[in-house]
C-alpha cells in the first residue's frame, strides 16, 4: 500500500505530464504485481506451456488441406494465449484487487485521471505480455521454421490491437466481480471460449462454416486472424477490413462499458 502511495505523491508532486503519472503508477503497480506470485506465475509461465501441450491436437488435424501449417497454427496462437493470460486473466485480478485493497478510491482523490489510473495499473501487464509475444515468436521462428511473415504489418496490426483490447476487456469483466477470487472466476467463460473457438487451438479454416462465422465475432478471433494473415500472406484485403472492424469494435464496446459500470469502490 505504502508503494501506491509513494507513487501518488510522486504524481501529485512532482509528475506533471499524464505520461509521467502513467509511468509512476506504472513502476508502483509493477512492484505490487511482483509480490503476487499466483497472477506473475499465471501470467508468465502458463502462455510458454500451452503452446506445448496443444501440439499434439495441432499435428492431428488436416491442415494442408486448409493450406496452413503447423507452425502458421501455432504461432499465432501462442500469442493469443499471451494475451488471454499475460494481460486478460492477471489484470481482471489486477483490478478487482486494487479495488478491494481500496487503492482505486484513494487514486482518483489526486491528480490522476480515471483513463491514467486504469493504463498505469495495466501497464506492466501489457510490456509482460509485449516481451512474451516477441519471445514466442523467436522460440516458433527457431523451432517449427516458421520464417519471416509475408505481411509484417498485418501481425504488428493485429498484435496492437489485441494489447489495447484486452485490458479494456479485462477492466469490463472486473466491473462486475465482488471480489478478487469472483474476478477470477468471471474471466474463465471468456478466456476458454477464446481458446477454444478464436483460431486459436483449431483453425476457423477447418470448422464447418456456420460455427467459423459464429467464432469470427468473438474478440480474439481478429487477432488471430491478423497474426496468421501476417505470417501467411493469405488474408485477402476484404477479410483483413473485417478483422480490424470486429476487433475495433471490440474495443470501443468495452472502452463504453468501462466508461458507465466501472466500479471504483467495494461492493457493499
Amino acid at each position: 500500500m505504502s508503494t501506491v502511495t509513494s507513487a501518488r505523491t510522486g504524481a501529485s508532486a512532482g509528475t506533471t505530464t499524464s505520461v509521467g503519472r502513467v509511468a509512476a503508477l506504472a513502476r508502483a503497480e509493477l512492484t505490487l504485481l511482483s509480490r503476487t506470485k499466483a497472477t506473475l506465475v499465471a501470467a508468465l509461465f502458463v502462455p510458454l506451456v500451452l503452446p506445448l501441450t496443444t501440439r499434439s491436437a495441432i499435428d492431428d488435424m488436416d491442415l494442408e488441406g486448409a493450406g496452413l501449417s503447423v507452425g502458421s497454427v501455432l504461432l499465432p496462437a501462442s500469442i493469443g494465449f499471451s494475451l488471454l493470460f499475460a494481460v486478460y486473466s492477471s489484470l481482471v485480478s489486477v483490478y478487482a484487487a486494487r479495488r478491494e485493497e481500496l487503492v482505486l478510491k484513494r487514486l482518483r482523490t489526486g491528480e490522476l485521471r480515471d483513463l491514467e489510473i486504469l493504463a498505469g495499473a495495466a501497464l506492466p501487464s501489457v510490456v509482460i505480455g509485449l516481451v512474451q509475444c516477441v519471445v514466442l515468436v523467436l522460440a516458433c521462428t527457431a523451432l517449427l521454421d516458421v520464417g519471416a511473415p509475408e505481411a509484417p504489418h498485418l501481425a504488428v496490426l493485429g498484435l496492437l490491437l489485441g494489447l489495447v483490447m484486452w485490458p479494456a476487456l479485462a477492466a469490463l469483466v472486473a466491473s462486475f466481480s465482488k471480489s478478487v477470487e469472483g474476478a477470477q472466476v468471471a474471466a474463465m467463460p471468456l478466456l476458454l471460449v477464446s481458446m477454444l473457438a478464436s483460431g486459436t487451438i483449431a483453425p476457423l479454416e477447418v470448422m464447418p462454416d456456420r460455427l467459423a462465422a459464429v467464432c469470427e465475432l468473438l474478440p480474439l478471433t481478429p487477432v488471430i486472424t491478423l497474426l496468421r494473415g501476417g505470417w501467411t500472406g493469405n488474408l485477402s484485403g476484404y477479410d483483413t477490413l473485417g478483422a480490424v472492424a470486429t476487433a475495433v469494435a471490440w474495443t470501443v464496446l468495452a472502452v463504453f462499458a468501462v466508461q458507465r459500470w466501472f466500479r471504483w469502490e467495494p461492493r457493499r
